[in-house]
């Protein structure tokens, strides 16, 4: 894999200036693509005051928490239907203008800005639970409706929808990026998730891919080629997904441990015995840190796995004391406990809380944030060697890893005034895809690729495979109009 550094040195001989405090690292230049008046004015004649070209909401559609900053899309439109949405593609099409997905704007990895202008479709009014099927456990809603939004409607049916990526991000947006989280060691990832789709195409038009029913051979499965396009092959508006019964018993616990070595430990034997666990995450002793002073707790500053059990009594005390036993093995600390619902939820939110909390370290930072994921038997190896390789290089950093699952994320914390941050930043991050590739794992375990890792995929998925989903891309985007310039250059 040593393909990647001359990649990303061959990327940063292209770089250009923008008005922002950092550079942005591997972004091609590209011209600018307007939209020209006759458009504008067509927009405004359907939509009205819901179509904005004021500076301020411009600007905050035009970032993420992605270390990029790029110039702002020239339009924001607010879309409240699907028939919006097709008009507002169909007259994008007919100019030439690009046009750019927005959910919740919790995209790490730049995937919503506007590389070459053109206008935003913001889908967060479009916010409706349009159907619950709770004999056939499936809800579909519309693509802005959020995580929590859909599992405050649907919890009088005793049902719930598990995919928990961290952040109130939009149903649209997660199954846009495959996304997953906390709960995918038990309950899989958007990808097993997300069972139809409505989507506006390229050309305007609306289709409709795949059924409620639990299984289909019937021709290409385009729902699983739009989960995790990153709105690059077309705009979903309405998504249908599974959901799963409420567990009739929950329990969470907290395990310190002496060094990261014996967690990671703990989780491969959690998983190897194939203990049903239905969450496992990760915090190093930096995490900690940060959540204990963000979020008021008084957690032991060291090395942390935050567990959750579901299941029946009998199920959860079953799995709780095999973890136990392997805690130790490994020099795990007593677990303590969060019996209620209560105490739960301060746990999960504080956890949810540590990209925000894990910011204060450094007071005026940003954060360059990756993420890989491994086959559960690398897990060890891939974390601690990262680990050595950011203490050595004296950048102040945050680990969080739903490593149930094989997957972490790192964040460095950079002065946005001292380049020389970025590019120490950077080549850890080089140094992380390269190990987990070749550990056979992946350069994003649910992130996506976006703008940061477009070399990445390269080197994970071959020049062919990549050359493919180019001619995917423009087969179904001719005029490559849909968020133009993420995941691979067309």
């Amino acid at each position: 894999m040593a393909v990647l550094p001359t990649m990303i040195q061959a990327h940063r001989s292209k770089e250009y200036a923008m008005n922002a405090p950092l550079t942005a690292h591997l972004l091609p230049k590209v011209d600018p693509r307007p939209a020209p008046p006759a458009m504008i004015d067509a927009l405004k004649a359907r939509l009205g005051e819901r179509c904005s070209s004021a500076l301020a909401v411009r600007e905050q559609h035009g970032r993420d928490e992605s270390p990029f900053d790029v110039p702002p899309p020239e339009l924001v439109v607010f879309c409240e239907s699907t028939e919006d949405v097709a008009a507002v593609v169909k007259l994008a099409d007919q100019y030439s203008v690009p046009v750019i997905p927005y959910g919740a704007g919790s995209s790490l990895e730049g995937h919503l800005l506007a590389v070459q202008g053109g206008i935003c479709i913001d889908l967060s009014r479009m916010n409706s639970v349009l159907s619950v099927q709770a004999e056939d456990l499936t809800v579909t809603v519309q693509a802005g409706v959020t995580r929590n939004q859909l599992n405050d409607e649907i919890r009088h049916t005793g049902l719930f929808f598990p995919i928990d990526p961290g952040a109130d991000a939009s149903i649209g947006g997660m199954s846009a990026t495959r996304a997953s989280g906390t709960n995918a060691v038990r309950y899989g990832t958007m990808r097993e998730n997300v069972l139809a789709l409505t989507v506006v195409t390229a050309n305007g038009h609306v289709i409709r891919t795949g059924t409620r029913a639990k299984k289909s051979s019937a021709g290409y499965d385009l729902t699983r080629l739009m989960v995790g396009s990153e709105g690059t092959l077309g705009v979903m508006t309405e998504v249908t997904v599974r959901l799963f019964p409420q567990p009739e018993a929950v329990s969470a616990a907290v395990c310190n441990f002496p060094s990261i070595a014996g967690a990671v430990q703990s989780t491969i034997e959690i998983i190897q015995m194939g203990i049903p666990i239905a969450r496992c995450e990760l915090l190093d002793v930096n995490a900690v840190k940060a959540v204990n002073r963000h979020d008021k707790l008084n957690l032991r500053e060291a090395p942390m796995l935050l567990m959750e059990f579901h299941g029946t009594p009998a199920s959860v005390k079953e799995q709780i004391e095999a973890v136990e036993q392997i805690a130790r093995d490994h020099g795990g600390l007593a677990f303590e406990w969060a019996e209620t619902p209560e105490e739960r939820k301060r746990l999960w939110t504080a956890r949810h809380h540590a990209y925000f909390a894990g910011l204060q370290l450094k007071p005026g930072c940003r954060s360059v944030t990756t993420d890989t994921c491994v086959p559960i038997s690398r897990l060890a190896e891939c974390l601690l060697e990262t680990v050595a390789e950011v203490d050595a290089s004296g950048l102040p950093y945050f680990i969080v890893g739903h490593v149930g699952d094989g997957n972490f994320h790192v964040a460095y914390l950079i002065d946005p005034e001292i380049p020389a941050e970025r590019e120490t930043a950077e080549r850890l991050n080089v140094q992380l895809v390269e190990r987990a590739l070749r550990l056979d794992g992946t350069c994003t375990g649910e992130h996506g690729i976006g703008l940061h890792k477009m070399d990445f995929l390269v080197a994970e998925a071959g020049a062919g495979a990549v050359d493919m989903m180019r001619m995917l891309k423009r087969a179904l985007d001719p005029k490559n109009i849909m968020n133009p310039g993420k995941i691979f250059a067309a």
